[in-house]
């Protein structure tokens, strides 16, 4: 298993997150709204200034990003972006057992937007625990529980 951690994403990292999320998602984009280069840079620029956004890194490469952000109510996983050729890894398992632990610490379930033409990551965080809880026209709506681990 590669060594994952994380680390807060800077200014020189806004770059690679937008040619990660453009590898990872651009075809979902098409299909649902179609991929306006122009509005997607406008979009990655308010969400990289306005999102806590933290560097995936695998053995010490850059692979991705992850946003999550506190909510009164819960943790929003806003964005999780590996890059295609480091996906089907276990890297964003691994992300995603941080963003658990981080949620139990905090007792708070955690809520996320998975896009219906993207049954990939909907199967991903089904696999992970998460329940479909709602959705809207182009998004389902899931969340997961955190359980409190015996030993604590």
């Amino acid at each position: 298993m590669k060594q994952i951690t994380l680390r807060p994403a800077s200014s020189a990292d806004s770059e690679f997150c937008y040619s990660v999320k453009r590898a990872a998602f651009k075809g979902y984009v098409e299909q649902v709204w179609g991929w306006d280069e122009e509005e997607q840079r406008r979009l990655h620029e308010t969400r990289f200034v306005a999102q806590n956004y933290r560097m995936i890194s695998a053995d010490s490469k850059d692979v991705g990003f992850i946003a999550v952000a506190r909510a009164s109510d819960c943790l929003n996983l806003n964005q999780l972006f590996i890059h295609p050729n480091h996906q089907g890894q276990g890297i964003g398992e691994a992300c995603m057992a941080i963003v658990f632990e981080e949620a139990e610490s905090l007792g708070l379930p955690v809520k996320l937007r998975v896009l219906k033409v993207n049954p990939r990551a909907l199967a991903f965080y089904r696999r992970l625990g998460f329940e479909v809880v709602g959705e809207t026209d182009t998004h389902d709506l899931l969340e997961f529980e955190p359980q409190p681990s015996p030993n604590k």
